[in-house]
């Protein structure tokens, strides 16, 4: 799951799904293209908003997106088309472009809408976030388990 800083969506994103998979068979992880904010936690918000929902993300730490996240990774879910665009640009392979994908094209195929970033905003922006991500990783969930088990 990949965002600008790697604190705001794809913390949220990361532990959404790492709470609908598997954790014997699968590893979920974010990091931001950008390295603003590199081995700090989430935004409180972000941590906040998970929490209300169940899911505790105080422990992840803010990293920057690096090229052996393509060797590392089977799939590169990114939050937006800007964000998208940076990630395909440092892909060596046509396979490694192929991994990286918008996530709400989940649920809007080819639309390549964006996840909208709620850093400038307020609570409520979290919590609209939140519920787009629980709404497509349940798609990105039930298809990796059905692809992997």
């Amino acid at each position: 799951m990949v965002c600008l800083g790697n604190i705001c969506r794809s913390p949220l994103a990361e532990g959404i799904l790492a709470s609908k998979l598997p954790k014997d068979k699968f590893i979920v992880d974010s990091a931001g293209t950008g390295n603003y904010h590199s081995g700090k936690q989430p935004d409180h918000r972000s941590i906040a908003t998970a929490k209300k929902n169940g899911i505790d993300i105080s422990n992840q730490k803010a990293r920057q997106f690096t090229t052996l996240d393509f060797d590392t990774f089977d799939y590169i879910f990114v939050m937006d088309n800007s964000n998208y665009e940076d990630v395909v640009f440092l892909a060596k392979t046509d396979e490694q472009k192929q991994k990286v994908q918008l996530v709400l094209n989940e649920l809007f195929p080819g639309d390549n809408v964006d996840v909208p970033d709620p850093y400038y905003g307020l609570q409520n922006g979290f919590d609209m976030v939140f519920e787009m991500l629980d709404e497509t990783t349940d798609l990105i969930a039930k298809k990796l388990i059905a692809q992997h088990s």
